[in-house]
C-alpha cells in the first residue's frame, strides 16, 4: 500500500523546474511517484522512505529557483497596433516625399536611417539579448540583422517595408491569440456580482463578496448561482455546463448540490451557502485552467528548439547567397524569412485553445503536456466501482441461512459497515434507513483491504451479536467460515456480500451496481478513435468482474486486486503502450499518478483522486472520456499541419528569394501571411463541436 504526503514549499518553483524536481525526488529509495504544483509537492512512497529525507533537496531547489520570476513582458494588441500604424504611416510618408520631392528625400537619409532604427528598436533589443543572454540567435536577431544591413547599404526603406508588415502581422496574430484567451476566460466567467440574501424571511440584494458560509440566498429564473451550496427549498432546472460540461439542464430539488456558475433556466431555489469565493468549484476550475496554460507540452519545447535551430540556416543561406551574387536584395530576402514565428505562436495557441475548449466541456486538463499525451494514448484502464458503474449500488436480493431473520442479517452487516464509505456499505445503510431501522453500534471494527470488514457487535434488540465478518466469498474462505453454500448459476456474476457470525455463515446480500448509461457506446467510440486495448481493474470478485467485462466487451480484467496492484498493472501495460487510467477513489490514486494520463471521473470522486489525476471530469457522462481523447488528437493533428505548412511555405519563399524571383517585400508578405494563417488554423480548435464518430 502506498502512503501519500503533501509538502508545502516556502516559494513557488518555476514551471520549467518542476519536472526536474519530480525526477530528483523519484530517485530516492521508496518513492513511487512525485509531482509539483506551484508550492505543493505530492509524494507517493513506501517504507523505508521518510518524508523528512526529501526536505534538504526541496530547500536547496527553493533557494536556487524559488524566487525566479519571468520578467519578459509581451506586447499586447494595442502596443502592436501602435507600432504597426507608426511603421506603415512612416513608410507611406517617405514614399510620398520620394515621389513629390526626390532631392529633399535624398537629403534626409540620416533621418530615414534613424527613423527605421527607432521602429526596429524592439527587434534589435530582443535580437541582441538573444545572442548575449541565451548565446543563441533568434528570429529577432534575423530581423535586426536585415534592418542594420539595409540601413548600412543606404536603403532603410527596404527594411521599413519588412517592419510595417511584421508589426501588422504580429498585431493580427496577437489579436487571434488574445481572442482565444478571451474565449477561454469567458467560458468560466462569473459576471453576476449581486445575490438575493434571505434575512428574517425577506430578500435583500447584497454583493457576492459579503456572503459567508451558512447564509441563505434566493436564486430566481434566469439568474446565475454565485456560490456552491445545497438546495434548502424549491425546484429548478439548472444549466451547469460551465462546471460539468453537461448539455442538458440538471433538475435540482431539496438536498441537491448546486455549483457556482450554474444558471437557473426554470423555477427558483433557496440555497444554503457552503462555499464562496476562491473555495467554489468554479474558482478552482479557473485556477486549474490558468495554471494549465503555463505548463508547456513537449511539442511546444520541440517547436521552440526547432525554430531556434533553423535561425542559423537563414544566416548561412544569406552568407552563401551574398558570396555567390553580391546582391543585397537577395540577402535581405533570406533575412526577412524565419520559421520561428509560425512554429512557436501556432503551437502555443493550439495548446491554449485545446485547454479552453476542454474546460467548456467540463474536462479540466491540468497542463499542455497532457494534451500531447492524449494524442498518443492506445490503452485505457478503468476502475469498476464508481467509474464503469454508477457507484450507487442497491440491495437486489437477500438470502439467509436457516434460523436467521432478514432484519437480523441486515443490521449485523450495517453495524460492521457503519463507518465505511464503500458503495456496497452505502447500499446497506440506505436499506436500513428506508426501513426506518436503527443501526446497532459496534465495540470494535477493522477494515481488511480488498476483502471486507471485521467488527465486534454486542447483542441488540433480542438478536445475538459476536464477531461479524462482512465481505467477499474469498474473505470468508480465508477466515475458515463454516456453512458456505455452493454458488448457483443465478448467483454467478452477481455482486455478493457474505455475512458470518462467530465463524458461521449467516447469509448473502446480492447487490447491484448499475453500469453507467452510454458506457458501452463510449468504449466502442474510443476503439474507433484508435484505442487498441481496454482493461478493467477491480477489487470485486472474479465472477462479478467477468460479467461486467462480458457485457461491455472489455478486452481483459483483473479482479480481487489490492490498491497497490492497480499501480503495478498500469506499469506493466506501459511497457507496451501509452496508458490512460480512469478512476474515482482513494485506492485509485497511485495508479492515476503512475499512468501516462490519469483521469478522475464524476462528481463523487475523492479529493486525492482528483489531485492525483492529470485530467478531472466533473460530469458523470463517460462520453467526456471520448471528448478528451478527440481534443488531444485534433490538437496534435492541427499542430502537425502547422509544422508542415510553415516549413514548406517558408522554405519555398527562401528558395525563390535566393534565386531573385521575388523581392524583399514579397518575401516579407509570404512569411507573415504564413504565420498568420497557421495561428488562425490553431484558433479553429475553439469551434463549438468536436466531431464524433
Amino acid at each position: 500500500m502506498f502512503n501519500c504526503v503533501k509538502l508545502r514549499l516556502r516559494a513557488e518553483i518555476p514551471v520549467r523546474i518542476r519536472p526536474f524536481l519530480g525526477a530528483r525526488v523519484r530517485q530516492l529509495p521508496g518513492v513511487a511517484a512525485a509531482s509539483t504544483d506551484g508550492r505543493l509537492v505530492t509524494i507517493y512512497y513506501q517504507k523505508p522512505f521518510q518524508p523528512q529525507q526529501v526536505m534538504p533537496l526541496l530547500r536547496s531547489l527553493e533557494k536556487t529557483y524559488g524566487k525566479e520570476a519571468d520578467e519578459h513582458k509581451e506586447l499586447d494588441v494595442g502596443s502592436y497596433k501602435r507600432e504597426a500604424i507608426l511603421s506603415v504611416g512612416g513608410f507611406i510618408a517617405m514614399n510620398i516625399v520620394r515621389k513629390t520631392n526626390p532631392e529633399f528625400y535624398e537629403s534626409m537619409l540620416l533621418f530615414r536611417r534613424l527613423f527605421t532604427l527607432f521602429i526596429a528598436r524592439r527587434f534589435i533589443q530582443n535580437g541582441v539579448m538573444g545572442v548575449v543572454r541565451d548565446h543563441q540567435a533568434n528570429a529577432d536577431t534575423l530581423t535586426a540583422t536585415a534592418v542594420i544591413a539595409s540601413v548600412v547599404a543606404g536603403k532603410p526603406e527596404s527594411s521599413l517595408t519588412l517592419l510595417a508588415l511584421s508589426n501588422g502581422a504580429e498585431m493580427l496574430t496577437e489579436y487571434a491569440a488574445e481572442r482565444a484567451r478571451k474565449q477561454i476566460s469567458g467560458l468560466l466567467k462569473l459576471d453576476q456580482r449581486d445575490v438575493w440574501l434571505i434575512e428574517n424571511g425577506k430578500e435583500r440584494k447584497v454583493p457576492v463578496e459579503s456572503l459567508k458560509v451558512g447564509d441563505q440566498i434566493a436564486v430566481h429564473l434566469g439568474e446565475k448561482i454565485c456560490v456552491d451550496g445545497r438546495v434548502l427549498s424549491g425546484n429548478a432546472a439548472v444549466n451547469q455546463a460551465s462546471v460539468t460540461g453537461e448539455s442538458n439542464p440538471a433538475i435540482k430539488q431539496k438536498g441537491s448540490f448546486v455549483y457556482a456558475g450554474s444558471v437557473v433556466e426554470a423555477g427558483a431555489l433557496v440555497v444554503t451557502v457552503e462555499k464562496v469565493g476562491d473555495d467554489t468549484s468554479l474558482a478552482q476550475i479557473i485556477h486549474l485552467v490558468e495554471e494549465a496554460q503555463t505548463r508547456k507540452a513537449p511539442v511546444q519545447n520541440f517547436a521552440d528548439k526547432m525554430a531556434n535551430m533553423l535561425v542559423p540556416v537563414s544566416f548561412i543561406g544569406a552568407a552563401i547567397v551574398y558570396g555567390a551574387t553580391k546582391d543585397w536584395q537577395r540577402v535581405l530576402n533570406l533575412l526577412f524569412i524565419d520559421f520561428s514565428c509560425g512554429l512557436k505562436l501556432s503551437t502555443a495557441t493550439a495548446i491554449s485553445a485545446a485547454i479552453g475548449v476542454a474546460a467548456r466541456k467540463g474536462i479540466l486538463i491540468k497542463g499542455g503536456n497532457y494534451i500531447e499525451n492524449l494524442a498518443h494514448i492506445d490503452t485505457i484502464v478503468l476502475d469498476k466501482t464508481g467509474t464503469i458503474t454508477m457507484g450507487t449500488p442497491q440491495i437486489q436480493q437477500i438470502v439467509t441461512a436457516e434460523g436467521v431473520d432478514e432484519k437480523e442479517l441486515i443490521l449485523l452487516a450495517a453495524s460492521a459497515e457503519m463507518h465505511s464509505v464503500h458503495p456496497l456499505a452505502v447500499a446497506i445503510q440506505k436499506y436500513v434507513k428506508a426501513n426506518h431501522w436503527t443501526t446497532p453500534s459496534h465495540s470494535d471494527s477493522e477494515t481488511i483491504v480488498a476483502r471486507g470488514m471485521r467488527a465486534i457487535v454486542p447483542d441488540f434488540e433480542g438478536y445475538t451479536g459476536g464477531e461479524i465478518l462482512v465481505g467477499s466469498r474469498r474473505f470468508m474462505q480465508e477466515q475458515a467460515v463454516t456453512g458456505l453454500p455452493e454458488l448457483t448459476d443465478k448467483q454467478n456474476g452477481k455482486n455478493l456480500l457474505y455475512i458470518s457470525r462467530n465463524g458461521a455463515f449467516l447469509g448473502t446480500l446480492a447487490i447491484l451496481d448499475p453500469v453507467r448509461p452510454a458506457m458501452k457506446k463510449t468504449l466502442n467510440r474510443m476503439r474507433r478513435l484508435g484505442i487498441d486495448e481496454i482493461v478493467m481493474l477491480t477489487g470485486d470478485s472474479k465472477e462479478v468482474a467477468a460479467e461486467v467485462a462480458r457485457n461491455l466487451d472489455i478486452d481483459s480484467y483483473h479482479a480481487e486486486i489490492l490498491p497497490e496492484d492497480k499501480a503495478n498493472y498500469v506499469m506493466k501495460l506501459q511497457k507496451r503502450g501509452d496508458v490512460m487510467m480512469v478512476g474515482d477513489g482513494i485506492n485509485d490514486a497511485p495508479a492515476l499518478a503512475f499512468a501516462d494520463i490519469g483521469v478522475s471521473l464524476g462528481g463523487n470522486k475523492t479529493d486525492i483522486a482528483a489531485e492525483s489525476a492529470a485530467i478531472t471530469i466533473q460530469s458523470e457522462d463517460p462520453a467526456k472520456l471520448y471528448d478528451a481523447l478527440a481534443i488531444g488528437r485534433q490538437t496534435m493533428g492541427i499542430i502537425n499541419q502547422n509544422f508542415t505548412a510553415t516549413i514548406i511555405v517558408n522554405s519555398a519563399a527562401m528558395i525563390l528569394g535566393a534565386l531573385g524571383r521575388i523581392s524583399p517585400l514579397w518575401a516579407a508578405v509570404i512569411h507573415n501571411t504564413a504565420t498568420l494563417a497557421v495561428v488562425m488554423n490553431s484558433v479553429r480548435i475553439l469551434k463549438p463541436a468536436v466531431k464524433r464518430v
